[in-house]
């Protein structure tokens, strides 16, 4: 029997629950002849795969800070207030982390989300520490800290709470208008030189952003954002990511003059990555959404990767090889420098950090044990 055709899910990114790959058993699906074929352009909702919910299980994190050794990413210290992310972004690098839990890297990473509500408890320990040596903390690098969960979970609410308490730098990015909700915590904050933020443009065509990351921000409430930000004092940049041939691509220039306008002050950006169950799940979307130019897309993304889907090496991977990869980053750096825009972010000031008490057993005192590490 042929394979049953995949269909996209309104208000989710990938198509299907593609299998990890660490599952050790493979199951396929087939059409046995009962189901009749749906158009997935068709507008009836009936027709249409049943919406999935988004399920939300508390996780206590042991350790809640991450150390970075890549060459290729400016910073070294991250936090990641959730696990999964409903964005639903089908581009998002962090969806092979899923297979770590046994979950599927596709409808599963944007559906099966994990909320470390005891985030900020574990980050005050570790900030108290002899030990620690401050240094900025890129806050929801992995997955989006502002995700809509964030709205009840307050996780990363908590966290900004620690480090505005304390003095301590943080950078942040999102696709998310939900920042704008702390303001009163980085506004201060920035006035001390203490945060920044970077909001993440894809593309300016909200049909587009409708099924590339189909719950985050709309692109004109993302440069909305980004105004927000900047009249509040906070410094603001624009993340062009990931820069899609023949999607996305064609916007580039556009996307760094709105954000300017906007406010934003600084730019970067990252031309599609395809590691692990990325790649499947991409050309997946593809299929389902650009049918017409599927193979050109791929053709191009591979012209920017020595021929395959994607190359891991630190020296490339963030902005590919070749002469399409060297024409978009002529492109973006034109476009940068005619409009002003610097390309790293701002300094923040370690020095101000004050470290939180130690904590203290449950019937008071010092933890004596804690403190020998």
């Amino acid at each position: 029997m042929p394979p049953i055709p995949t269909q996209p899910r309104k208000g989710r990114g990938a198509v299907s629950n593609l299998q990890g790959r660490f599952e050790r058993d493979q199951r396929d699906t087939f059409d046995d002849g009962w189901v009749e074929p749906v158009d997935a352009r068709t507008t009836d909702d009936e027709a249409l795969p049943p919406k999935l919910v988004t399920r939300v299980s508390i996780e206590q994190a042991r350790s809640i800070l991450t150390r970075n050794a890549s060459p290729d990413i400016p910073f070294d210290t991250s936090l990641n207030p959730y696990r999964g992310c409903e964005h639903g972004c089908i581009y998002c690098f962090a969806r092979p982390t899923h297979a770590y839990l046994d979950l599927s890297p596709g409808l599963d990473f944007e559906t099966r989300l994990f909320a470390k509500t005891n985030a900020a408890q574990r980050l005050r320990e570790e900030l108290s520490r002899p030990s620690y040596r401050c240094e900025t903390i890129a806050l929801g690098v992995n997955t989006d800290a502002y995700q809509p969960i964030e709205r009840e979970q307050r996780v990363t609410r908590g966290v900004l709470e620690v480090l505005h308490e304390t003095d301590h730098p943080v950078a942040l990015i999102t696709k998310s208008s939900l920042i704008e909700r702390d303001i009163d915590l980085l506004a201060p904050m920035a006035a001390k030189r203490l945060a920044v933020a970077a909001v993440t443009i894809t593309t300016l065509d909200s049909e587009v952003a409708r099924t590339l990351e189909p719950r985050a921000a709309t692109p004109s409430r993302r440069l909305r954002t980004i105004r927000e930000l900047t009249d509040a004092g906070i410094p603001v940049g624009v993340s062009v990511a990931p820069v899609i041939p023949f999607i996305t691509e064609p916007d580039l220039e556009r996307i760094l003059e709105a954000a300017h306008e906007a406010g934003a002050v600084y730019a970067n950006y990252i031309v599609l990555r395809l590691p692990w169950e990325v790649r499947p799940l991409f050309q997946e979307w593809l299929q389902a959404h650009f049918p017409d130019r599927a193979e050109r897309v791929m053709n191009r993304v591979r012209e920017m990767r020595g021929g395959k889907d994607y190359d891991a090496d630190f020296a490339s991977r963030m902005r590919g090889t070749g002469i399409w990869a060297d024409l978009i980053r002529q492109r973006f750096y034109k476009a940068a420098d005619r409009l002003g825009f610097r390309y790293n972010r701002f300094e923040l000031d370690s020095s101000r950090f004050r470290p939180p008490p130690r904590p203290t057993r449950p019937g008071g005192g010092e933890d004596k044990q804690g403190s020998l590490f």
